[in-house]
């Protein structure tokens, strides 16, 4: 009974725990509407390019977000070459219209997972976000984040 005493303590401590992310922004948007002219930067220093590292976009949005999706482009400048422009979608909701993402209240949140990914030269990364549907202005976009992970192997 004493074993149990002592370590059901430490669980709760250890299940407590959320891990530190290596860099963590978000990018707010004025009167939750993401205009086309606004481009959300992001820039991680990154010194160790031995390490794997998970990269997630998260877009928050409201429940009353309209679409089933969005396009974004992902802009990724290195320290060292040229920028790549890519094409994402973020699925929002199911064929049946129920939300894909984390539903809390009245805010959703939507993930865009790019896993273990192994940069290849050291310095400052940027990351450029655009919205790229047709709409000049999107409503009911709250923010959209980059959390940038260290794998622990």
């Amino acid at each position: 009974m004493k074993i149990v005493l002592f370590l059901m303590p430490l669980l709760l401590i250890f299940a407590s725990c959320d891990e530190t992310a290596y860099y963590q922004k978000s990018f707010g948007f004025k009167n939750n509407m993401w205009n086309q002219d606004v481009k959300p930067k992001f820039e991680v220093k990154f010194q160790d390019t031995s390490k794997i590292y998970d990269f997630v976009l998260t877009l928050r949005t409201t429940t009353d977000y309209k679409y089933s999706n969005l396009w974004i482009f992902l802009n990724s400048t290195p320290p060292v070459g040229q920028s790549v422009r890519e094409p994402y979608e973020i699925k929002t909701t199911f064929p049946d219209g129920s939300w894909i993402g984390k539903e809390t209240g009245t805010i959703v949140e939507h993930q865009l997972v790019f896993k273990r990914r192994r940069l290849p030269y050291k310095g400052k990364y940027k990351f450029v976000v655009e919205q790229a549907i047709t709409e000049k202005t999107i409503d009911e976009v709250l923010d959209i984040s980059l959390r940038v992970e260290e794998v622990k192997e």
